[in-house]
């Protein structure tokens, strides 16, 4: 896990989308994030957060930087959903941690946050030097 990507400064070409009235914690709720268009053509430069805000912009690169076969990005929209488990009657509801952070923007500003520790891990890595293997 990275440090501090909850705190790291967006990336700046990430655009969050408000219709709904942004001092309102009601326009952060969320359901079920997906990515825009339809399942055989999905566009993940476009996250549809709820029906009141989008996250668009995120560069496809971002998609690069994988942590168990998923790009953080695709984790959040993935697991941040509202579940409810039949047999325990458990309900994991990811609004709950906005309002204990007393944020309720929380969710929807770590996308932009994710996609900047993406492109800047990317960077690293390919900065590295080439491992040269020693044969014995």
């Amino acid at each position: 896990m990275h440090r501090q990507y909850e705190t790291i400064e967006p990336h700046s070409d990430v655009l969050i989308e408000i219709t709904g009235d942004p001092d309102d914690p009601e326009t952060y709720k969320i359901q079920k994030m997906r990515f825009a268009g339809k399942l055989a053509k999905e566009d993940r430069t476009t996250v549809i957060y709820n029906e009141r805000v989008t996250v668009a912009g995120s560069p496809p690169r971002a998609y690069e930087y994988t942590v168990a076969g998923r790009s953080p990005i695709e984790w959040v929209v993935e697991r941040y959903q509202i579940t409810a488990y039949e047999k325990s009657g458990i309900v994991n509801d990811p609004n709950e941690w906005p309002k204990e952070q007393n944020n309720p923007r929380y969710i929807v500003d770590l996308i932009p946050r994710l996609v900047r520790v993406g492109l800047e891990t990317l960077d690293v890595v390919e900065a590295l030097p080439k491992l040269k293997i020693a044969e014995n």
